[in-house]
């Protein structure tokens, strides 16, 4: 029976570079210079932290570092703001949490979504990801075109196709 794996991942090697690359544009912005603004990015944690000398320049880091996201083709949707804080002074910071798999709610909507659609497939939740299984693949076509109408706040990526 054909199956296929709906995850929700981030290309991590993309991510650092879009980092690195948004470090490389803040450093030689005029605006920048001379402060200790800068991003780095915790691949262990899998949390990126902003450290800018304002409130102002914060916002500027932004401005540059999810456009860069976009480019290398990172949906924005998985950082998770935290609140900014302050550290000393005027200098603040912020941690953008990178949000990797489908949480155990958003799971249980895509299987209750595809129950109630009365369609021919299973789905069933394996760990982070979710298995929808059925009989042809123009059913599974279907339930892909379904997720992807319902679920807008989470990124989704289909694949692991199996005949």
């Amino acid at each position: 029976m054909p199956s296929f794996d709906i995850t929700s991942e981030v290309d991590m090697p993309s991510l650092k570079n879009a980092v690195d690359v948004a470090n490389r544009k803040i450093t030689n912005r005029y605006d920048f210079k001379g402060s200790d603004a800068n991003a780095e990015l915790n691949e262990k944690d899998k949390t990126i932290i902003l450290h800018a000398d304002n409130d102002f320049q914060l916002d500027q880091m932004q401005g540059i570092l999810l456009p860069e996201m976009t480019s290398k083709s990172i949906d924005v949707r998985c950082l998770d703001h935290g609140s900014v804080q302050k550290v000393g002074g005027n200098k603040v910071k912020q941690e953008l949490k990178v949000k990797v798999g489908i949480e155990q709610n958003t799971s249980k909507k895509i299987v209750a979504m595809l129950k109630d659609s009365k369609m021919k497939v299973q789905a069933s939740i394996q760990g982070e990801a979710v298995r929808v299984t059925g009989a042809k693949r123009d059913i599974l076509q279907e339930a892909i075109a379904l997720v992807k109408e319902g679920i807008k706040d989470v990124p989704l990526q289909f694949g692991n196709f199996r005949d």
